[in-house]
C-alpha cells in the first residue's frame, strides 16, 4: 500500500460528515417550524437537499435523528454557557449580571432555534425527554455556581430551586423572545425578560 491509499476514504469520511451536518441543520430548522410530532424525515431530507434513503444511511428514524441534533446542541451550548455562566460575573451589579448572562442565551437560541423548540415540545417520548436533560442540567449547574459564590448564606436546597425558577422564567418568555423582530421589538422583549428576572432574583442574591 502507498501512503496514498487512505485519502479516498478520507475523503468519504469528510463527505459523509457534511452530509450529516447538513441534515442536522435540516432538521433544526424543520424541528422549529413544526415541532417534533410535525416533523417527518421526508421533510428533513427535502431540506437538506437529500433523498430519504441518504437520510437512513446516517439515522435510522425520527427519534434518532432528533438525538443526535440534542448532543450537537449540548456541545454547542457548553461553550456558550462557558460565556454567559463564568463564576467571576457572581462579583458584578445584578443588573450587570443578568446582562452577561442572558445576552449569550438570547443570541444562542436565536442562533439555534430548533433548540428551544426541542426543549419545550410536550410530544417528545420519554427517551427524547431524557436526552434533554444534559442541556438543561448544564445551564442549573453554572447558574447555581454563581449563586454559590455570590449568596454563600443560601442553603443548596434554596440555591438549586432558585436556579430552576430563574431557568423556567427565562425559558417560558423565550417563546416571545424567539419570536420578536429584530431591532427594536427584540430589545423591548429582552429588556422586559431581564426585568422579570431582574425582581425575583433581587429577592434572592440581592
Amino acid at each position: 500500500m502507498t501512503e496514498d491509499t487512505p485519502k479516498p476514504a478520507r475523503k468519504r469520511q469528510a463527505r459523509g460528515q457534511r452530509r450529516m451536518e447538513q441534515l442536522l441543520d435540516a432538521a433544526a430548522e424543520v424541528f422549529a417550524e413544526k415541532g417534533f410530532k410535525g416533523a417527518s424525515t421526508n421533510a428533513v431530507a427535502a431540506r437538506a437537499g437529500a433523498s430519504p434513503g441518504t437520510l437512513y444511511q446516517f439515522f435510522g428514524n425520527k427519534e434518532e435523528l432528533a438525538e443526535a441534533l440534542m448532543a450537537r446542541y449540548v456541545d454547542r451550548l457548553r461553550a456558550a454557557h462557558g460565556e454567559a455562566f463564568d463564576p467571576a460575573l457572581a462579583s458584578l451589579p445584578l443588573d450587570e449580571l443578568i446582562d452577561r448572562v442572558i445576552d449569550p442565551l438570547i443570541a444562542f437560541d436565536r442562533a439555534n432555534p430548533g433548540f428551544p423548540a426541542l426543549l419545550a415540545d410536550p410530544d417528545l417520548s420519554p427517551e427524547l425527554a431524557g436526552a434533554k436533560k444534559p442541556a438543561q442540567n448544564v445551564m442549573f449547574d453554572r447558574l447555581d455556581l454563581i449563586f454559590k459564590t455570590r449568596a454563600p448564606h443560601l442553603e443548596p436546597d434554596q440555591r438549586h430551586r432558585t436556579a430552576e425558577v430563574a431557568v423556567h422564567l427565562f425559558r417560558g418568555l423565550l417563546p416571545l423572545i424567539m419570536g420578536a423582530a429584530e431591532g427594536e421589538e427584540l430589545a423591548a422583549v429582552t429588556a422586559e425578560t431581564k426585568r422579570a428576572l431582574g425582581a425575583y432574583l433581587s429577592s434572592v442574591i440581592g
